[in-house]
């Protein structure tokens, strides 16, 4: 996206601030700012910066896109980002191990992993080549490019992962259901999320680049659900629910996402990382589409946005349903 014309520099000489450098960020101070073009008076700044506890030399000019204000919201963000980072770091360290160790014909016992069916915990699963449900994504890429598409590393709080668990437990085993239409929908959600974020008097250029995640997340979610965020036994529900969008019928007109909530979206949340890595996105756009998730992701772990927007009073389904469902 174009940069969006700009009032004025959105940060000042000396100010604190958090920068961002490749996937995480880093509490620096403003240095110098200049236009990029100084023939363009309405056109965006950028910054030299100093990287707190770092040597000069890694002093560096950057353009507005990349600083964060010090707010004790983006200083979170920074953490979580990290905490992130770290994980990955040592889950990569650990399937080097388990690879290193299997390759010494020592067995996979030492690993302590286990294979699932699958009724596992939400993920997105591995593409097919040459399945409709493959070619029904745009930009998805010939298998052999995959690898060299930018990976995202997308930051879900524990509170989320426990939500995921408990669902997981309440629909597979317990059999029941969450109650659609929900009181909350994705929908509701995403609009109340963008007027938070929009409160914080952003840059016309960041409210631009979050109406764009914001519809791209709903329009993800309309055409993912039904594809790969439900359970076996969910979908005789999602079935007779989908009748009702027909003309005439009682959700004439609305969206998937207008009906389901926010327990659909969280599995969302964790199966983006594998549907991102198959569109074209560049490097720059896969990071901030990173950054945005994981404020959305931050937000909806607040306890007053968790109680709001999560359920914990599930469907006992009919035993008709029940015996429906088994029959599919």
């Amino acid at each position: 996206m174009a940069p969006t014309a700009t009032s004025g520099p959105q940060y000042a000489k000396d100010e604190k601030v958090l920068c961002f450098h490749h996937d995480l960020l880093y509490e620096a101070k403003v240095l110098e700012l200049k236009l990029q073009d100084v023939n363009d008076r309405k056109g965006p700044y950028q910054y030299r910066v100093h990287y707190k506890g770092w040597k000069n030399t890694w002093d560096d000019w950057v353009p507005q896109d990349r600083l964060r204000k010090f707010s004790d919201e983006n200083k979170e963000l920074a953490a979580a980002l990290k905490k992130e980072m770290d994980a990955t770091r040592k889950a990569t360290a650990k399937s080097s191990i388990s690879t290193a160790t299997k390759k010494r014909g020592l067995g996979s016992d030492l690993t302590g992993s286990s294979a699932r069916g699958s009724e596992d915990l939400p993920s997105a699963p591995a593409p097919r080549q040459g399945t409709k449900r493959q070619r029904d994504y745009e930009g998805i890429e010939k298998e052999e490019d995959f690898n060299r598409r930018p990976a995202i590393r997308l930051f879900i709080p524990e509170t989320i992962k426990s939500s995921l668990v408990d669902d997981w437990e309440k629909t597979t085993k317990d059999q029941k259901l969450v109650p659609i239409p929900s009181k909350t929908p994705v929908s509701m959600f995403l609009h109340e999320f963008r007027e938070h974020e929009l409160a914080k008097g952003i840059s016309n250029q960041d409210s631009d680049i979050l109406d764009e995640v914001v519809q791209g997340v709903m329009e993800y979610f309309n055409k993912s659900l039904g594809r790969i965020l439900l359970y076996r036994f969910e979908r005789l529900q999602y079935h007779d629910i989908h009748d009702l969008f027909k003309p005439g019928r009682a959700l004439e007109g609305k969206q998937i996402g207008e009906v389901y909530g926010v327990e659909h979206l969280c599995r969302l949340f964790v199966s983006m990382p594998d549907l991102i890595a198959h569109t074209n996105m560049d490097y720059q756009g896969v990071t901030r589409l990173r950054e945005e998730l994981s404020k959305m992701t931050q937000w909806l772990s607040r306890d007053v946005n968790f109680r709001k927007y999560l359920t914990h009073d599930y469907e006992q389904p009919t035993q008709a349903y029940i015996d429906r469902a088994k029959d599919n």
